[in-house]
C-alpha cells in the first residue's frame, strides 16, 4: 500500500466518524493534493465538497478532521483554512519505499488487474511494398509501450501487425513493375525499387489516364485469383515483410500475428450475411449500407455499387475473428486521429449486431508525424524513412562514444541502444495526440528532455553502485543519512511510480512514464550534484547505496515499459 492509499485510509475512517460515510477510500485518495508549498506539508485534502454533506464551513470541518486523523505514519496534521494538510513521517516514508522497492525488483508497480485475459492491440500496420516511414514510427511505438504497460498489469496482449496488404495499389504496383521493373534491382532492394515503381505510376498516370485503368484491371485479376498476379502480390509482400522485420527487430517490437488484410478476404461475406439476417442493411444508391442516424453518424458504407467491399466490412470481419480467438477483455486499435469517425461506426455496427463486447473496443488515436509542418505523403516520395533516422541516430551515438569513452565494452551495442531510444523516446515523451514535427536536430540532440538523458542517469546510478561496492541486504537508516530535501524529492517520485502506472493504463498514455522518468533524473542528478553518496560513513554510504539502487530499479522498469533498453555503462 502506497503512503498515499494509507493517507486515504486513514481520512475516510475519520470521514465516517464525522458522518461522511459516502466518500470512499478511492473517492478521497482522487482527491488528494499536493501543496504548492513543501511548508504545508506533503500532502493537502480539501474539505470544500464535504460542506454540503456536512452543511458546515470547510475551515471548521477541516479543524475537526485534523483532530481526528492520527497515524504513527504521520509526523503531524494541521488544518489549514479549508485543508487538512497532512506531514509525513519521512524517515518511515523513505525506510518503506526503499525496502519495498528493493524486495520487489522488477515487479515493482504490477498489479493483477488484468487476471490473464487477452488484449488483442492493433498496431504499426505498414502498408506493404512501401517504405516504413517515420509515420509508421507512431503507431508501432505507442501500441508497443501500451503493450507492456497493460502486461505489467497482468493483461495477456496480442501485438497484431494488420498489414496493408491488399487493395487498388497492388493492381497500380503490378502494372508498373510489368512495365518498368527489374527483378535484379528489386531483389538488392525490394523496398526502395518498389516505392520507385509506384511514385513513377502516378507521374506517368497524370499524363496517360489509360494506366489507371491498367491498375484496376490487375488488382481484378488478383482478387480472382489469377495466378501471375497472385505470385507477384506474394513476392512483394515476402520482400516488404523481410526488410520491415529489419526495422522491428531494431526497435526491439514482436507481433504474435501478421494477419494483415488480405487474411480476412473470405470472411467478409459472413459479415454481410449477419448484418442481412438482422435486418441491418439498407440499399443507398445502389450501395449497402447500416444507417447509424441514432448516433449522429453518416452510414457505415459495408458493400460499394459494384459489389467491392470496403474498410468497415473488412474491421468488423477482423473483429469478429479477434474475439472469437482470444474472448478478450478488450480490443485497442491504435491508428490515427483521421480514422476517428471509422473506428466510431465499426463500433456501434457491432453493437447493433447484439455483440456485446463491443463496448470494450477502444480506438487509441494519435497525431501525425509532420515534416516542416505538412504531412508526409508516400504517393509524392515525399517521407522520411525510419531506418535512415535510425542509423543516423546509431552513427551519432557512436561518434560521441570514440570521443567520450573510447574504451567502452560493446560500444556497438550501446551505440544502438541509445541511439534507437533517442528516436523511441522523442515520440513518446510527447501526449499521444499531439502532432509531432520531425525534426533531425531535436531528434537527435542528447541533452534535456531525452531517451540518452535518462539512460546516461541510470548508467551514472550504476557506476555509483559498483564504486561503492553496493550489496543487497538489510541496512540501517541512520540519523542524517536520508534526510536532506533532495533524498524526500527522489523518495516521493519513486513513491508515485505505480501510480503513474496506473494512469499510463488508465489513459492508454505512454506519455505519462516518459514525462515520469524525465522527472526521476532531474531528481536523481539534483541528489547527486548536492548530496555525497560515498560518504567516509559507512553506515551512511551504505544507506545512500540502497537509495541509488532504488532508482536504478525504477528507470530501468520506466525505459522498459517505453520500450527502451537501460544500459549500465555509457
Amino acid at each position: 500500500m502506497s503512503y498515499k492509499q494509507k493517507v486515504a485510509e486513514t481520512l475516510h475512517a475519520a470521514l465516517e466518524k464525522l458522518g461522511a460515510a459516502d466518500f470512499s477510500r478511492e473517492k478521497v485518495q482522487d482527491m488528494l493534493e499536493t501543496p504548492p508549498n513543501p511548508q504545508l506539508g506533503d500532502i493537502a485534502f480539501p474539505c470544500f465538497q464535504l460542506a454540503k454533506v456536512l452543511r458546515k464551513a470547510p475551515p471548521l470541518i477541516a479543524g475537526e478532521l485534523a483532530e481526528l486523523v492520527k497515524s504513527d505514519y504521520f509526523a503531524k496534521v494541521e488544518a489549514a483554512g479549508p485543508y487538512v494538510n497532512v506531514f509525513l513521517n519521512r524517515h518511515r516514508v523513505t525506510a518503506e519505499v526503499i525496502e519495498t522497492i528493493a524486495r520487489q525488483g522488477s515487479s515493482y508497480g504490477e498489479r493483477n488487474i488484468g487476471q490473464g485475459r487477452h488484449v488483442p492491440i492493433d498496431l504499426s500496420s505498414p502498408n506493404i511494398a512501401k517504405p516504413f516511414s517515420m509515420g509508421h514510427l507512431r503507431s508501432t511505438v505507442i501500441g508497443n509501450a501500451i503493450a507492456n504497460i497493460l502486461e505489467k498489469h497482468g493483461y495477456r496482449p496480442v501485438r497484431i501487425n494488420h498489414l496493408g496488404d491488399w487493395g487498388t495499389q497492388f493492381g497500380k504496383l503490378i502494372t508498373a513493375y510489368k512495365l518498368w521493373g527489374d527483378d535484379e534491382r528489386i531483389k538488392a532492394e525490394p523496398i526502395k525499387e518498389l516505392l520507385s515503381l509506384y511514385i513513377r505510376f502516378h507521374e506517368e498516370a497524370e499524363k496517360d489516364e489509360s494506366l489507371e485503368e491498367k491498375g484496376r484491371e490487375w488488382f481484378k485479376r488478383l482478387e480472382d485469383g489469377d495466378e501471375e498476379a497472385r505470385r507477384l502480390w506474394q513476392w512483394f509482400r515476402d520482400e516488404s515483410l523481410k526488410e520491415f522485420m529489419k526495422i522491428y527487430d531494431l526497435l526491439g517490437v514482436t507481433f504474435d500475428s501478421t494477419h494483415g488484410e488480405a487474411f480476412y478476404n473470405d470472411k467478409m461475406d459472413r459479415v454481410v450475411k449477419l448484418l442481412e439476417e438482422k435486418n441491418l442493411l439498407v440499399e443507398s444508391e445502389g450501395a449497402l449500407v447500416v444507417p447509424l442516424d441514432e448516433y449522429d453518424m453518416p452510414p457505415c458504407l459495408i458493400k460499394k455499387s459494384d459489389g467491392a467491399t470496403l474498410y468497415a466490412t473488412r474491421d468488423l470481419a477482423a473483429a469478429l475473428y479477434r474475439y472469437e480467438t482470444y474472448d478478450f477483455a478488450m480490443a485497442l486499435y491504435v491508428v490515427g486521429n483521421e480514422q476517428r469517425l471509422h473506428f466510431q461506426q465499426v463500433f456501434r455496427v457491432l453493437e447493433k449486431m447484439g455483440c456485446e463486447w463491443a463496448r470494450e473496443m477502444y480506438h487509441i488515436p494519435f497525431g501525425m508525424m509532420l515534416k516542416d509542418g505538412k504531412k508526409m505523403s508516400t504517393r509524392k516520395g515525399k517521407v522520411v524513412l525510419l531506418e535512415e533516422v535510425l542509423a543516423q541516430a546509431i552513427a551519432d551515438v557512436a561518434k560521441v562514444i570514440e570521443e567520450k569513452n573510447p574504451t567502452l565494452k560493446n560500444k556497438e551495442e550501446v551505440a544502438r541502444q541509445v541511439g534507437v531510444g533517442a528516436v523511441i523516446f522523442h515520440d513518446l515523451k510527447n501526449y499521444r495526440q499531439n502532432d509531432i514535427n520531425f525534426s533531425w536536430e531535436e531528434m537527435l540532440t542528447f541533452e534535456g528532455e531525452t531517451g540518452p538523458y535518462v539512460q546516461y542517469t541510470h548508467a551514472r546510478a550504476c557506476s555509483l553502485l559498483r564504486k561503492g561496492g553496493y550489496q543487497e541486504g538489510p541496512y540501517e537508516i541512520v540519523e542524517g543519512a536520508l534526510d536532506d530535501p533532495e533524498t524526500w524529492t527522489v523518495i516521493t517520485l519513486l513513491a508515485a511510480f505505480p501510480e503513474v502506472i496506473d494512469r499510463a493504463r488508465e489513459q492508454f498514455d505512454p506519455s505519462q512514464i516518459g514525462k515520469y522518468v524525465v522527472d526521476l533524473a532531474q531528481a536523481f542528478n539534483k541528489y547527486y550534484a548536492n548530496v555525497r553518496i560515498l560518504a567516509d560513513d559507512e553506515q551512511v554510504k551504505t544507506a545512500r547505496l540502497h537509495l541509488v539502487a532504488a532508482v536504478v530499479t525504477v528507470l530501468r522498469e520506466g525505459l522498459r515499459l517505453l520500450g527502451l533498453a537501460a544500459p549500465e555503462e555509457m
